[in-house]
């Protein structure tokens, strides 16, 4: 007679292993627990370990894991994911993630509650791997974001927040490359084939086309027209043929009635059996119970604690829906005629930079290559022997290439007048200059949509004027060039910043945090935000019912943020105003003409390959 185990975790470990084999339709399956990686093997499954004390964690993560790995095991066909399966190795990771993902999905159609326990599976490999501290887009796994996008899109629910970090970071990219092939995703997760030429589209969409190997549909194609040519078929067998798949296309739709009739007969919720087992020895969480609806997200990732009243009322628009196309042409003659005293001053300081810029990306070869350009200074080698080979050279790419620059620009109305026509002045030619030396540049500007409060106030008046509501007015964040837009396309654009009654208030850390997020969606490799502003953040609406330094404490909080991340690369420029105090790398300036010197003497000095000369110039603390 066996003794009974004096193990409290023992009756779950039993319940789970039941549950698990009937959710993989596999009788024969071994289930272990063990502290080793979790996995599959043959015929053996292997779980996290559960200790006696049977932690809320432990639980979950091992039916997490083993509710994934049974679904997997159910409806993955290996021959079929091998026939498409990519031969690079990049490839192949994002297919194996978005096949994973298509059988957590698949599952969940019949079993709803799988997804709380695959959720807390994922939870716990994005925390071990460190996605919740990934700021940069290079340090996040492409792979594993595109398994993460694949799982939100077909089962619509969520992801954890560190699992959700690893995809925002990529969503934009990952939408915009391969947004149309993924359309239909939902249709297709029970097609194990159609979803794997689906994930090929989707791999060569995110540039991999080339690990992508041969079609395995165009051999299958060649080898039945091969077959064809042999057997030289007459009509009679070309008619049975017919009759054949005829009898086969009417009989599927039965066996496919059969095979769900069966699947849904043996899909035993894993819950209910290890309750069953278990009793009430063990208080599980109940994995079909509705899910409470999570926390809604702060307002700002800077500070928890900094609080909106609304944001009904904010809007993030386009320079070119704030005025009419005629408008917009009128206000741009208006900022040609400020600019035309500066004319020369302006060329020669964009001159100066696209100089130093060229320069540096000249400065970079490739010696002793077959072919390229003829290295004129090794020729002398040719003439000493004739036999000698000629010597050619080639240019490297240098680092600032994969580069996108931010100006944050102040639009509130103490920039009014001169200040906000050189700033206007500086980005346009900025843009320009470095476009022209495969630089990406976007410009935002910030402001309000009305002074005193607008309907954010009067909102909160109807609402009988609740105690410290937080930033009380209506955001306007305007985008006047995006970073893919060409210049010339965007040029009326920038006049925007000469429309009377365009200028209003300035919350600079909403703005600046914003900006910041849109730099993160980017690809390139290194991003440099530039802020120019003339003062602290000044709100009269929201300053009258809170804190005198709210919206300032605020905004150090969003400088500490990004300073702190350094994914970033934040400079700032000061009109007439001292920002040394909110930010590291600043210059304040007295005079408006010296913005443009001061911009480009910065910008500039980013790209200088010297760290001491770069080091100087980001030390800077005012213009001379």
């Amino acid at each position: 007679m066996t003794k009974p185990s004096d193990n409290p975790a023992d009756p779950f470990k039993k319940a789970l292993a039941e549950a698990t084999k009937t959710m993989a339709d596999a009788p024969d399956l071994t289930v272990t627990y063990s502290v080793d990686p979790s996995g599959m093997a043959g015929d053996t499954m292997r779980l996290p370990q559960v200790s006696r004390r049977m932690t809320r964690d432990e639980v979950l993560l091992a039916r997490g894991t083993g509710d994934a790995l049974a679904l997997r095991k159910r409806h993955h066909d290996e021959a079929m994911a091998a026939r498409y399966a990519p031969s690079g190795e990049m490839a192949r990771n994002l297919y194996e993630a978005m096949e994973t993902a298509r059988c957590e999905a698949l599952g969940a159609r019949h079993m709803p509650g799988t997804l709380s326990n695959i959720d807390a599976k994922i939870e716990h490999e994005a925390m071990r791997r460190g996605y919740a501290q990934i700021r940069s887009q290079q340090d996040a796994p492409l792979a594993v974001a595109a398994g993460y996008l694949v799982r939100e899109l077909a089962t619509g629910r969520k992801l954890p927040p560190a699992a959700a970090n690893v995809l925002e970071l990529w969503r934009p990219f990952m939408e915009q490359t391969a947004g149309e092939d993924l359309e239909n995703l939902g249709d297709i997760l029970a097609d194990q084939a159609a979803f794997a030429r689906m994930a090929r589209k989707v791999i060569a969409d995110l540039g991999y086309a080339d690990q992508l190997g041969d079609d395995p549909d165009e051999e299958l194609n060649d080898e039945s027209d091969a077959e064809d040519a042999e057997n030289d078929p007459e009509a009679g067998d070309e008619q049975s043929r017919d009759e054949s798949e005829s009898d086969e296309s009417e009989a599927s739709p039965e066996r496919s009635q059969e095979e769900q009739q069966d699947q849904s007969q043996t899909s035993v919720s894993m819950d209910d059996l290890a309750d069953q087992e278990m009793g009430e020895e063990v208080d599980m969480p109940q994995a079909d119970a509705p899910d409470e609806p999570p926390a809604p997200p702060p307002h700002s990732l800077a500070d928890p604690n900094y609080t909106v009243f609304t944001t009904e009322f904010d809007e993030e628009i386009a320079a070119e829906d704030l005025a009419e196309p005629a408008e917009l042409e009128r206000l741009r003659a208006y900022l040609d005629q400020q600019l035309e005293p500066l004319k020369g001053a302006v060329s020669r300081l964009a001159n100066k930079l696209q100089r130093r810029l060229q320069a540096q990306q000249n400065r970079s070869w490739e010696f002793d290559r077959e072919e390229g350009m003829l290295d004129a200074g090794r020729l002398a080698r040719v003439v000493a022997n004739p036999t000698t080979p000629l010597s050619f050279k080639v240019e490297k790419d240098t680092e600032f290439r994969d580069t996108v620059v931010t100006l944050l620009i102040d639009n509130s109305g103490s920039m009014r007048g001169r200040p906000i026509s050189i700033a206007a002045i500086c980005a346009d030619v900025l843009a320009r200059t470095l476009e022209r030396c495969s630089v990406k540049v976007e410009i935002l500007g910030f402001t309000t949509r009305a002074w005193k409060g607008g309907q954010s106030r009067e909102k909160w008046l109807a609402d009988g004027r609740p105690q410290q509501p937080g930033r009380l007015n209506d955001l306007r964040h305007i985008i006047y060039k995006r970073a893919d837009s060409p210049w010339r396309r965007v040029r009326a654009n920038l006049g925007l910043m000469m429309k009377e009654g365009l200028l209003k208030e300035n919350i600079d850390g909403e703005a600046l945090e914003w900006a910041h997020k849109r730099m993160m969606a980017r690809p390139e490799a290194r991003k440099i935000l530039m802020v120019i502003s003339d003062g602290a953040p000044v709100d009269d609406s929201t300053l009258s019912v809170n804190p005198a330094i709210y919206l300032e404490k605020h905004l150090r909080d969003v400088i500490a943020m990004v300073e702190k991340r350094r994914a970033v690369e934040l400079i700032a420029i000061g009109i007439g105003h001292d920002v040394t105090r909110y930010y590291q790398h600043a210059v304040t300036i007295t005079d408006v003409e010296q913005l443009a010197g001061a911009m480009t003497e910065q910008l500039a000095g980013l790209f200088d390959s010297d760290p001491r000369a770069r080091a100087r110039v980001l030390g800077i603390r005012k213009a001379m």
